[in-house]
């Protein structure tokens, strides 16, 4: 029996010319996991790492019991020992939870916190969406103010900036105090009664446990008989509203663009005040690359202290899949220096120890340890994109020299080992030689080459 990676979900495998998609390229993830965490320490964000399972009563705290995630997506199990534990379906409650349990608070008054993982809902999937997804997020955790919203928008934006993706729209909102809120849920819930029962089957559920995400629908029908409903700006209470103009004035100043979105609202209870998006039209109908927004009740529902709070999530997939639709370049994977070519038993004994003498002094190397050809040998060193071939026999090790070929002018010289590393760390070339090709690549079974 032949066993399929389960529904849902994708493998990520080394760069091959079977590996089309962006997103099951591990190369094109390292990238983008470099530049994420590149720009985090740059900005004093330092990464955590957490548990994928936790108390299933943690997510139904924070995420919200009403919410789609909880009700309807959540990997839920009860272990042997009675526990019930839930995989997350996103990053924030873990992180949280873990500020709370560790005093992370007593020691970093504003922590600055990180992180890159999976996430497990059970979804129908579709083109950008997995049931185990990738995402990347920050935590901004003591700080209250516009000033830190902004930082947090700055980043995410930077971070698009450095992977060159131009097409991207930030949608922009604010959802007040959690009694504002309320006051804006009561006047939704006003207007959307005498129309839910034209409503989708989805949003007429919402609208009995969570009205306001009943305006994050993407049915047509939804959106127009919703069009007209109330928009929760104009429910602000009054600090909600400075902190909000503040913010637009600082994301101005920082060049960075947004659009203003009244019916922006994200799939968790735990947010307040400030929520954005960044939405590509690369994507599909899964447009959504990143979003976040300030939760300044949470860390205390954990059972911490009162905590003022800021995030984002990025989803990595989503994000690889508009890199790759709007083609932007991306750098090669890094190549080894050096590939050497054993002909003959005793040759590879021989490579075996000059390959872990290179490795030494931090060259990246490999070789092939197959006992082909020569020609062969030569073409997976040209697979592997290695600057040089070594190519080592008999003669060779009497000598104590290689012969060296460089895979892009195919000049070829024979360089003493005493000096290799030096000459390979240099990068310098060959000895000036003319162009040639003294080795016969149709030699025989044993490889011997052909002359020098």
């Amino acid at each position: 029996m032949r066993y399929t990676a389960p529904k849902g979900t994708h493998d990520i495998l080394p760069s091959g010319k079977d590996r089309t998609d962006w997103a099951d390229d591990i190369t094109k993830w390292h990238w983008l996991e470099g530049i994420f965490r590149d720009l985090c320490a740059l900005y004093g964000y330092e990464e955590v790492r957490t548990p994928i399972f936790e108390d299933t009563q943690l997510f139904h705290r924070a995420v919200g019991e009403g919410t789609d995630i909880v009700s309807k997506e959540t990997y839920d199990f009860v272990t042997k020992g009675g526990d019930a534990i839930t995989l997350r379906p996103e990053g924030t409650a873990g992180v949280l939870r873990a500020y709370v349990q560790n005093r992370v608070y007593l020691e970093r008054p504003i922590a600055k916190l990180c992180y890159i993982g999976p996430n497990f809902r059970y979804e129908r999937p579709t083109k950008g969406r997995y049931r185990q997804h990738y995402q990347a997020g920050i935590e901004l955790l003591g700080a209250s103010g516009p000033e830190a919203d902004a930082e947090v928008i700055a980043l995410l934006a930077a971070i698009f900036t450095r992977l060159g993706v131009s097409r991207l729209t930030l949608r922009l909102n604010s959802v007040g105090s959690i009694e504002s809120r309320a006051r804006y849920v009561e006047a939704l819930i006003a207007y959307a009664t005498p129309l839910v029962s034209q409503m989708s089957e989805d949003n007429q559920r919402r609208f009995g446990q969570n009205a306001l995400r009943m305006l994050d629908s993407k049915e047509e029908q939804d959106q127009r008989l919703l069009a007209d409903a109330p928009i929760v700006t104009d429910f602000l209470d009054p600090e909600s509203r400075e902190h909000f103009e503040a913010l637009q004035k600082l994301l101005t100043t920082l060049g960075v663009d947004y659009k203003l979105d009244p019916f922006l609202v994200r799939g968790f209870d735990y947010y307040t005040r400030t929520l954005f998006e960044i939405e590509s039209p690369d994507v599909g109908a899964q447009s959504s690359l990143a979003g976040g927004g300030r939760y300044n009740r949470l860390v205390e529902q954990l059972g911490g202290p009162a905590t003022p709070g800021i995030g984002f999530g990025l989803g990595i997939e989503r994000t690889l899949i508009a890199l790759q639709t709007a083609k932007v370049p991306v750098p090669d994977p890094t190549a080894p220096v050096a590939f050497l070519c054993p002909i003959g038993a005793a040759a590879r004994d021989a490579c075996v120890i000059l390959l872990s003498q290179l490795r030494g002094a931090n060259l990246a190397a490999d070789m092939d340890y197959t006992g082909r050809k020569l020609k062969a040998s030569l073409e997976q060193a040209d697979r592997v994109r290695a600057r040089y071939a070594l190519i080592v026999g008999d003669d060779e090790i009497a000598e104590g020299v290689t012969q060296v070929r460089d895979m892009q002018t195919k000049q070829q010289a024979r360089v003493p080992i005493a000096h290799l590393a030096e000459m390979l760390r240099g990068m310098g070339g060959l000895p000036s030689l003319p162009r040639v090709n003294t080795l016969d690549m149709n030699s025989n079974e044993k490889g011997e080459p052909g002359g020098d």
